[in-house]
């Protein structure tokens, strides 16, 4: 006699949350914190990963992942490193452990200016201010566009200063442990070298200006 056997459930429940920065999301921003110090010194006493290699005793394949946050060096490694670049092993994480800073502007509560050439009806409003050294800079302006099947990261990292200007929607964005709720006519301006980006989804479609300036490598 045939017994049928139970059917199987097909659908898989998903696990992760989206909405949060999981554990080893921060982790891997902690790698990559260290990497970026740590080639910023070894550069800054003018050696080259053989250099460093051979004084340190390790590999160049482990220097180079390192360098590039590809994994998580001992505190043992770290001291060996801090000795050879001749840094404080405290250093290595003042990327990852340092306040960024981050201006929210609501909309219509920007500082009205009269800027030198203002044509009639031109208003100016002064919408967020972070110092910074405006020499050989390099800009690049985008307009996000996200929809329904839009994904959320809110880890996104990179160098230099980020504004961005909320045009239609609605967004919860993230930036280091702050979550920020954007809507249209809002401004955020940060630090970007703090974990951010679109935590939450809120009112789609959903799009702004997203204006990055760094400084150009010399």
């Amino acid at each position: 006699m045939k017994v049928d056997k139970p059917k199987q459930e097909t659908a898989t429940k998903l696990t992760q949350d989206p909405h949060s920065i999981r554990t080893e999301e921060r982790e891997k921003v902690l790698e990559v914190a260290i990497g970026r110090e740590v080639r910023t010194f070894r550069r800054k006493k003018e050696i080259t990963v053989a250099e460093l290699a051979q004084i340190t005793g390790l590999s160049i394949g482990m220097l180079s992942k390192i360098e590039n946050g590809n994994t998580s060096p001992s505190l043992t490694t770290l001291q060996t490193l801090a000795n050879a670049l001749s840094v404080p092993l405290t250093s290595f994480f003042r990327r990852f452990e340092e306040r960024r800073e981050a201006v929210h502007t609501k909309s219509g509560q920007g500082v009205e200016l009269e800027r030198e050439g203002t044509r009639a009806n031109h208003q100016y409003n002064l919408l967020g201010h972070i110092g910074a050294n405006a020499s050989g800079v390099i800009v690049e302006p985008y307009l996000i566009s996200l929809n329904a099947e839009s994904d959320v990261f809110p880890t996104f990292q990179h160098g230099g200063i980020e504004t961005i200007y909320m045009l239609e929607g609605k967004v919860d964005y993230r930036h280091g442990e702050e979550v920020y709720s954007l809507e249209p006519g809002d401004t955020l301006f940060f630090d970007a070298d703090a974990p951010h980006g679109p935590e939450k989804l809120v009112k789609l479609p959903a799009r702004y200006l997203s204006i990055i300036s760094y400084p150009q490598n010399t």
